[in-house]
């Protein structure tokens, strides 16, 4: 690993870890900033908005300038009440920051993408109804190089690493995920000093074990029906469901076997900010990731993972029945088992 890895990793993780510090502050602010925005999908947006200016404002000087992010700054342009709140919650973390900072800051995340150069992703809150239901959320921040991601960090302010990895409850102040390609991943809790990490590993599956599995909460992103169709060919648990990237955490801990997202309508194209991260986080511990034909996720197609459909992301031995048992049920229901 070269010295401006290291110095890299070094800058995302202070971001990472200050931004998921603002944003569980906000999860603790909910019903006042619904009061004063009188909108109840308000302190989702603030999180979104506050966690991109952090993580934007202080990769600055880092060396690399270029973001893809989700967010531009033109609603704050016109919303001033909102502004002022993702202001003021920036300033939890940068106390300095002015508001033409943040607004640069934000509208940062402006980069398309491709397979040249190199750049960060970001999903600020991946997860919005899981954040406001206070279930699981993550901050996902991922570096690209010449379309291959190396770098992947997650922020999971209600994922407990050492309490409950599986996901299916809250447990404050949850814990960081860090990956570098070819160096693995390791996981902490969040405000404890990174040196005292874990190393994750996926756990070991042997033909005839019943499959644990994760998946999305929405049956808007993934086929809840073709998930269980996939996995009873394998005595397969009922799924735990929890919303964000969280997901590939669970199975890099080791605490699930596979985490399955099928798609739901023909033509679909995933967003890079919402596998970046995750999907290095769970390789690097072992995991295979790619969509559901055992493609590997083309990370250089711009904004989109416009190669792949689908993904699957498992311990090796689980990944390969899988992808079998996908293909069965496709060849059966001749589009697709759950399109």
């Amino acid at each position: 690993m070269s010295s401006s890895r290291t110095e890299l990793m070094n800058h995302a993780r202070e971001a990472i870890t200050a931004a998921s510090n603002v944003v569980a502050s906000l999860v603790d602010d909910l019903e006042r900033i619904r009061t004063i925005t009188k909108d109840d999908r308000s302190p989702v947006t603030i999180a979104d908005f506050a966690a991109q200016a952090v993580v934007g404002l202080m990769l600055r000087g880092c060396g690399v300038d270029d973001m893809v992010g989700e967010e531009d700054a033109s609603r704050l342009r016109e919303d001033e009440a909102v502004r002022n709140e993702v202001v003021c919650a920036v300033h939890r973390a940068l106390p300095d920051a002015t508001t033409d900072d943040v607004l640069s800051a934000i509208d940062g995340g402006d980069h398309q993408g491709g397979p040249d150069g190199l750049f960060w992703t970001l999903d600020p809150i991946d997860g919005t109804k899981g954040f406001l239901r206070g279930g699981q959320f993550a901050l996902a921040l991922a570096l690209i190089d010449h379309g291959t991601v190396v770098m992947g960090l997650m922020g999971c302010p209600h994922w407990g690493v050492h309490s409950d990895p599986s996901g299916g409850s809250v447990r404050k102040p949850g814990s960081i995920c860090a990956a570098l390609l070819g160096e693995g991943t390791r996981s902490w809790v969040i405000g404890e000093d990174h040196a005292e990490a874990s190393e994750l590993r996926v756990a070991s599956w042997d033909d005839g074990d019943p499959i644990r599995t994760c998946e999305s909460v929405e049956s808007a992103h993934t086929s809840h029906d073709w998930s269980a169709r996939i996995v009873e060919a394998f005595s397969g648990h009922e799924a735990v469901r929890l919303d964000s990237q969280t997901k590939y955490a669970v199975v890099a801990s080791g605490a699930s076997d596979a985490y399955l997202r099928l798609p739901t309508r023909p033509g679909y194209i995933e967003r890079i900010w919402d596998h970046a991260a995750g999907s290095l986080v769970a390789t690097e511990a072992g995991a295979v990731v790619t969509d559901i034909t055992g493609a590997d996720l083309d990370f250089s197609h711009g904004r989109g993972l416009e190669r792949n459909r689908g993904v699957v992301c498992a311990s090796p031995t689980v990944h390969a029945r899988l992808i079998e048992r996908i293909a069965e049920l496709e060849a059966i229901d001749g589009t697709g088992g759950g399109t």
